[in-house]
């Protein structure tokens, strides 16, 4: 007599995996369970697994549909899809003639000057900060024969 297959939480919350090593426990928890529980054929398990693959597939799709995405998702998407739309209109800016934006009714924009000012505005700026860190850093380290360098404070 077969003993019937142990069934998992139903709640969603159970689908939610936090760490690669809960994952993995995930998985053995699963595979012990299909070995376990079935009769040593192929058949068997291949069938177990199909079950519990769609099983789970409509649990998320209940849990996606009670909960809805993340803001923090859709946050991602929008910036994403901001960021892209923003470099596109930037370099058609920067790399069109102007008598093409003019044909095109476009009159109101930006000096080219502009196209080139303020990338190197920015790469200077980083280039200065990153300086200016190091320098930070070389002036708060106490000098080599410092006894702080060779004990650190209790």
């Amino acid at each position: 007599m077969e003993k019937p297959m142990e069934e998992g939480p139903s709640s969603p919350t159970s689908l939610v995996v936090s760490s690669p090593r809960r994952t993995m426990s995930l998985l053995r928890e699963r595979r012990a369970r299909v070995a376990s529980s079935s009769a040593s054929t192929s058949a068997a398990i291949a069938e177990l697994q199909e079950k519990g693959l769609e099983e789970t597939k409509m649990r998320g799709a209940a849990f996606a549909a009670e909960h809805g995405p993340k803001p923090s998702e859709v946050y991602g998407f929008v910036g994403s899809i901001t960021t892209v739309i923003a470099t596109v209109i930037f370099l058609v800016w920067a790399y069109i003639p102007e008598r093409w934006l003019h044909s095109l009714g476009i009159t109101y924009y930006p000096s080219k000057y502009w196209a080139l000012a303020v990338p190197s505005f920015v790469i200077v700026a980083v280039v200065l900060g990153l300086i200016f860190y190091l320098g930070l850093n070389f002036m708060l380290t106490p000098p080599p024969n410092s006894f702080n360098t060779m004990f650190g404070e209790i």
